[in-house]
């Protein structure tokens, strides 16, 4: 069994970096991965679904890579996706990045799995990272969050925060990633309300191939159909189509809660920041910048690299001033993050 390790405290504020830079891309080579290449390369992403821009996942990502790019000084890279890609588009992609002589490359998302698995092998001279999955490989790190943590602690704030003891979870895709923020978020509504508030939940679609990460309109519609049944306060795991959930939410003045990035501070979403209660979030950028620093100083990480409260990888927003406004909010978050830690409270993940 590989051992899973525990990161120290990585990349405090990376989650609010800045995000209007645009990277600046290697020039490319025939040298292989064999020879050095003729730029000093530095760190590559290639992003998930619903691309740069997003205000959530990928945008994470991206503050860490602008945060290494900044410090270390070298030629960085960002790629975007393609509609309908399949693994071996992926697997190209990745492969081209450690050709040029990009180190780390970096996969945001559980697609790259299968992509990823098989370009390591070709390359094992650059240390590659995976966020969201475990990938087996000697030269590869496989960035893992407790996401089900900052979910129970976004649970514990909608059951605080709700007027009609009905709250949301709208998820993009059906799979087992996401059931982790819902087994955690439910968890945290329970809890905390003794079973008086009802959580609500739908899923965008059955595949990321339908959309369920990329569609704001999906999201959109599927938060109106809840705030129909009542709810007032909707939890959305979702990515890009996430911005739907939360144009919806304000304008029927009701509670959204954000994921991954602190989406009251994006610029994209100010429009409706007084109605985003707070965000779950999951410091992507802290972890890129982990794996790239790692890399920098030598020493490249490897295995898994599990991201979760007790190290401050996930973890809930007190952006909105609002939020310290709701009577016990503040101290049943704070109390509900002491025991997860502690142990005391053991958060389901399905």
């Amino acid at each position: 069994m590989r051992q899973i390790s525990k990161l120290t405290r990585v990349a405090v504020g990376v989650a609010s970096v800045a995000l209007a830079a645009t990277a600046c891309g290697g020039t490319s080579t025939d040298s292989g991965n064999e020879t050095k290449p003729k730029e000093d390369l530095g760190l590559a992403i290639a992003y998930d679904i619903g691309g740069k821009g997003d205000q959530s996942f990928n945008d994470a990502a991206y503050a860490g890579l602008e945060k290494a790019e900044g410090e270390f000084g070298y030629k960085t890279a960002d790629i975007e996706p393609t509609e309908g890609e399949t693994d071996a588009d992926k697997e190209q992609r990745l492969a081209s990045l450690a050709k040029q002589g990009y180190n780390p490359v970096i996969g945001v998302g559980f697609a790259y799995g299968p992509a990823m698995e098989a370009v390591a092998k070709k390359y094992p001279k650059t240390t590659f990272g995976i966020v969201d999955s475990v990938v087996e490989g000697g030269n590869v790190a496989s960035l893992v969050f407790a996401e089900e943590q900052a979910s129970y602690l976004a649970g514990v704030a909608a059951a605080k925060a709700t007027k009609s003891n009905t709250v949301g979870f709208i998820g993009g895709v059906d799979i087992p990633l996401i059931h982790k923020f819902e087994a955690g978020y439910k968890q945290g509504v329970e809890d905390t309300s003794d079973g008086k508030v009802k959580v609500v939940s739908q899923y965008l679609t059955q595949t990321a191939e339908e959309g369920g990460f990329s569609s704001p309109d999906k999201g959109k519609a599927a938060a109106e159909g809840q705030i129909e049944k009542k709810a007032d306060v909707v939890y959305q795991a979702a990515g890009l189509s996430g911005q739907g959930v939360i144009e919806a939410a304000a304008n029927a003045k009701v509670w959204a809660i954000g994921v991954d990035s602190d989406q009251y501070q994006q610029e994209a979403l100010a429009g409706y920041k007084d109605y985003i209660l707070t965000s779950a979030l999951k410091d992507v950028g802290g972890a890129v910048y982990a794996l790239s620093k790692s890399v920098e100083d030598g020493k490249p990480l490897t295995g898994t690299q599990v991201f979760d409260l007790k190290v401050n990888g996930v973890g809930l927003a007190e952006s909105n001033p609002k939020f310290a406004e709701i009577a016990g909010l503040q101290d049943a978050v704070n109390k509900a993050k002491e025991e997860i830690i502690a142990g005391t409270i053991k958060v389901d993940t399905e």
